[in-house]
């Protein structure tokens, strides 16, 4: 039972009408898409793969706060419509992305680095040290 998909059928049969491509999977065109994120660990840096195709890296935004590594890329739509020309149909997402999440460890943000390659932005996370305890001495 839990399978079942709610369909509304006008909303279909007037996908087709405003030159729209019809999707089956639920969502639009108009819908942000997900970033894709692999993040691999090893002993002592976090290594984070961010597919961004079509942006370039100045509208690519790293925050790293602690454990919590958030990045934001917009894709600045480019308007060129010749005269005579009229758009019969976008599909392509133009707008802002983001994506956070937490890794297991703080991250060192003054030895981290990103690099920006043929849509793929990688970053390489150190881990930051574990402090030691401190004990206090009692006056």
């Amino acid at each position: 039972m839990s399978n079942l998909i709610r369909r509304d059928p006008f909303d279909d049969l007037l996908r087709g009408f405003f030159v729209r491509p019809v999707d089956f999977g639920g969502g639009g065109a108009s819908e942000a898409p997900q970033m894709r994120v692999d993040v691999k660990e090893d002993n002592d840096t976090y290594q984070v793969h961010a597919e961004l195709p079509g942006i370039s890296k100045e509208d690519i935004h790293v925050h790293i706060d602690g454990p919590v590594v958030s990045i934001s890329a917009e894709r600045k739509q480019e308007k060129e419509v010749k005269e005579g020309e009229r758009v019969l149909r976008t599909e392509r997402y133009f707008g802002k992305v983001s994506r956070s999440f937490q890794l297991g460890q703080e991250v060192d943000e003054a030895k981290s680095s990103a690099k920006f390659k043929d849509g793929v932005l990688e970053l390489s996370l150190p881990k930051k040290a574990h402090e030691q305890a401190k004990r206090l001495t009692i006056d």
